[in-house]
């Protein structure tokens, strides 16, 4: 069910390219139906600029060391010096930030000496003075971008959020078992000697306190008299049968499960973490439900096996949680105040990163994160992403789909 979504979900977003008349290439270049041009490349693999007789060969250098421009000049072909060349170079990025990067000549070529920070998406402008004249080219070069309209966003189910401060609750993770709270439980006893005549509830029932449970004769008396349920709850258990002869051995169990205990196991670095009154977000195995509650009790002593019990106290007014069911509990033991966050849903694994899609105007353009702590439903964010960026959230995949549909190759 789950590739059918996606492959309809992509099917709408490809219909929709269609009807705006558009076709959209990996980097986000609309080409109007026409090939492109392949350019020239230099010597070095690099991105060759002419103008007459003097070249230039735009190559970035990222092998052991952060990444950085490396250009290569040519008159008639043949390499210059470096210090035979004066170059200065633009970056306009999607967002409106303008990179300014300086060169100095190194070995055979002209280093930049400023970091060409991910991605490495930008339109650019170089310009060279070589012998007193002067050149100037411009050009584009894009990586991960995509070009989406407002209809075709709603189309493909894309939403998006906006990048701020964010609350993290930090938590720990604990196994348990559900059981019944000793206060929530009861026998119902025969006050004497007596003969059960009659039993007014079966294993299963619904009681309330004082109820009627069952009719019996006392022996001595031959009186007959009933006894009641001590509490609310649920019938669990019946100990004698119709005619049977009680003394003051138990007839029935009575428990209430409309809250139950979470006991779980905790080794000394989780007993560290807790404390009374913490939060906690109970789930079955499966993840099917998942309940609200709260520390109640911590073990003051650990047992042979070097675990100490907490306990935790959730509701159960459905009847979900059963004694004896295993469960995992996650505690928030801290909140945490972070200045950027972004939602977990959001994150896709492109290249060697793990990024989020920034929306700008139509185009959709990857930012490689440096990424903090996470609570499950956010992550702090360290680099990559500037604060109040609009980013795609839900179904943020179709727009990496798109990106990669052409290849993910990182060329400059």
């Amino acid at each position: 069910m789950k590739v059918l979504t996606i492959l309809l979900q992509s099917v709408l977003l490809m219909s929709a390219l269609a009807v705006s008349g558009q076709v959209v290439y990996a980097g986000g270049h609309d080409h109007g139906g026409e090939a492109e041009a392949v350019e020239e490349k230099g010597p070095n693999g690099g991105k060759l600029l002419r103008e007459g007789n003097i070249a230039a060969e735009i190559t970035v250098f990222e092998t052991g060391v952060p990444p950085e421009m490396r250009v290569f000049i040519y008159r008639d072909d043949q390499l210059l010096s470096p210090e035979e060349g004066k170059l200065s170079m633009e970056l306009h990025r999607i967002d409106g930030q303008v990179d300014q990067i300086s060169f100095k000549a190194e070995g055979d070529y002209l280093r930049g000496e400023q970091t060409v920070v991910e991605p490495h998406s930008y339109d650019v402008v170089v310009r060279l003075r070589v012998q007193g004249k002067a050149y100037e080219w411009k050009y584009e070069s894009h990586e991960g971008r995509s070009l989406i309209n407002d209809a075709m966003a709603k189309a493909s189910g894309i939403e998006t959020d906006i990048a701020g401060p964010q609350t993290l609750d930090i938590t720990r993770q604990l196994f348990g078992v559900i059981e019944v709270p000793i206060d929530r439980q009861a026998g119902i006893y025969a006050p004497y000697p007596s003969v059960l005549e009659q039993i007014h509830v079966a294993i299963g029932d619904k009681v309330q306190a004082g109820q009627k449970i069952a009719t019996l004769r006392n022996i001595k008396t031959l009186q007959r008299y009933n006894v009641k349920a001590p509490i609310g709850g649920e019938v669990v258990e019946w100990m004698a049968s119709i005619g049977q002869r009680v003394d003051e051995n138990s007839l029935a169990r009575v428990v209430d499960l409309s809250k139950v205990w979470v006991e779980m196991s905790a080794f000394p670095e989780d007993i560290e973490q807790l404390a009374l009154g913490q939060p906690v977000r109970v789930a079955d195995m499966h993840q099917h439900e998942i309940a609200p509650g709260e520390i109640i009790y911590i073990a003051p002593q650990m047992t042979g096996g070097h675990i100490a019990r907490a306990r935790a106290l959730i509701d159960n007014g459905n009847g979900h949680w059963r004694p004896g069911m295993h469960v995992k509990a996650d505690i928030r033991t801290a909140q945490r105040d972070v200045e950027l966050a972004v939602r977990n849903e959001a994150l896709q694994g492109f290249r060697d990163f793990t990024v989020v899609f920034g929306r700008f105007g139509d185009q959709f353009e990857v930012r490689m994160l440096e990424l903090g702590q996470s609570d499950g439903e956010y992550t702090e964010v360290l680099g990559g992403l500037k604060p109040g960026t609009e980013y795609a959230t839900k179904n943020s995949f179709i727009i990496k789909a798109d990106v990669l549909k052409d290849g993910a190759a990182h060329d400059h």
